[in-house]
């Protein structure tokens, strides 16, 4: 009796391991896409007339954001969160969304710049430029590690109380709005020194986003357990479809205005908190 009863529950533990491990597959193929995406910067580094293997880092880590969020949500779905797997996955957003994106903009944005006519100028900027890239990856390891020890953290400028918000912007969305430049762009590398200076800003202010203490939507509240689950399935194909036919405009507009609506809110909230001031004040 007892042999039937471990027999009957084997399976169910060895069910449930792999129910553990689905989570896990997920990131480790993010963890893969990040180190691809590596690999093909570093690639154009040394043959920067092929400029495919910039855009090849960029579509890269654009496809990793939506494998961020699935393995986090299929945990859920599962109820197989784990410690190992919070960690797990904070590593990978370290790789494929702090390490590679850093490496993707000094590659793209200033590494070329070597080849212009030598001067102190333009070596200054190759040298801000490294800076700023390795500031990008601290500040989304700093925002990671801001984000796991918060237990519920709030934004300096709260919004709406029935909708939830990231304090700063995601690592992921900075990845993309680094990735979805260059993307746009082809891959093709900046060549002119003021280009590289308008890059250099755009690179520190994404930095600098994600640790500020502004609201992001965070999208939460969502939900993927749709009563028409083919009408679901139908707009999805229509997105990924206009996707993929207008990927450099489509990704460069959603990148950038996920990023300015943190901008736009921010902004907002000192307006409104000014004027309430002022009528206090009157």
């Amino acid at each position: 009796m007892g042999q039937q009863e471990d027999f009957q529950l084997k399976p169910q533990r060895q069910r449930k391991r792999g129910i553990f491990l689905l989570p896990s597959v997920f990131t480790s193929i993010n963890i893969a896409i990040g180190y691809y995406a590596i690999t093909q910067s570093l690639q154009g580094t040394i043959t920067p007339e092929s400029h495919y293997h910039f855009d090849n880092a960029a579509m890269a880590i654009g496809l990793a954001v939506p494998f961020d969020a699935l393995d986090g949500r299929i945990a859920r779905m599962t109820n197989t969160c784990s410690e190992f797997g919070k960690e797990l996955d904070s590593l990978a957003d370290v790789i494929t969304f702090g390490v590679a994106p850093s490496i993707l903009a000094w590659a793209w944005g200033f590494r070329v710049l070597r080849l212009l006519p030598e001067s102190a100028a333009y070596q200054q900027l190759i040298a801000l430029g490294t800076f700023i890239s390795f500031m990008f990856l601290i500040c989304g390891a700093s925002r990671l590690a801001r984000f796991n020890i918060s237990a519920n953290p709030a934004p300096s400028n709260p919004g709406r109380p029935d909708r939830k918000y990231f304090v700063g912007m995601p690592i992921p969305a900075a990845a993309g709005a680094i990735a979805s430049v260059v993307h746009f762009f082809h891959g093709s590398p900046i060549y002119q020194w003021w280009w590289a200076l308008v890059w250099l800003v755009f690179v520190a202010t994404v930095g600098l986003l994600m640790v500020s203490r502004w609201r992001f939507w965070s999208g939460k509240e969502i939900n993927l357990g749709l009563r028409h689950p083919f009408q679901g399935v139908i707009l999805v194909a229509v997105v990924v479809a206009i996707v993929w036919a207008y990927s450099q405009w489509v990704l460069l507009l959603i990148a950038l205005g996920y990023m300015v609506s943190g901008l736009w809110a921010r902004a907002g909230y000192s307006w409104q908190r000014a004027r309430a001031q002022s009528g206090v004040s009157a």
